[in-house]
């Protein structure tokens, strides 16, 4: 397992967050929904102001992981109808398979567990294998199957998955 530091973002990073999900997304998804879709999300979950507001939530996290100060991942969580969700874990491809997603997970569930929360929830596409059998390595087991109606006629079909804490 690699030794690496997770902390909060900052404003200032915002830009380079975007960046990052830009370059993580395109491998992660370029197979599994179209350019267009991929393009729509990330317009629609990594604008500067929405990352900007996100990070000014007291019911909203945002987690950096570094590695020899080099951004390899980061996790957002937040308060989601009385849940805790992990609603994103992205970790660059250089660093892929070498912990750091088991260590943001490790993260966010000691941070439900200080909160008085039992399980930690997740939404993943059902075509993104990799990360299915990741979060399932990591003690999440599928809870239901949702399809989401993003706009611009998007559909989001997912598994929630959840992990008792």
């Amino acid at each position: 397992m690699m030794n690496i530091q997770i902390r909060p973002a900052t404003p200032d990073e915002v830009p380079a967050i975007a960046a990052l999900a830009r370059e993580i997304w395109q491998a992660a998804y370029a197979e599994i929904i179209s350019q267009a879709q991929i393009d729509f999300m990330l317009a629609q979950r990594y604008d500067h102001q929405r990352l900007r507001a996100d990070l000014d939530s007291a019911d909203k996290w945002f987690d950096l992981a570094c590695h020899d100060g080099r951004r390899a991942g980061f996790a957002g969580s937040e308060i989601y109808r009385g849940e805790f969700k992990l609603d994103k874990l992205y970790i660059h491809p250089d660093y892929q398979r070498r912990g750091v997603g088991g260590q943001l997970i490790a993260h966010v569930a000691a941070r439900a567990s200080r909160l008085g929360y039992s399980g930690l929830i997740l939404a993943v596409n059902k075509r993104n294998e990799k990360a299915i059998a990741a979060y399932g390595k990591h003690g999440f087991t599928i809870r239901e199957a949702i399809e989401t109606d993003i706009g611009d006629g998007f559909v989001m079909d997912d598994f929630i998955m959840e992990k008792k804490l």
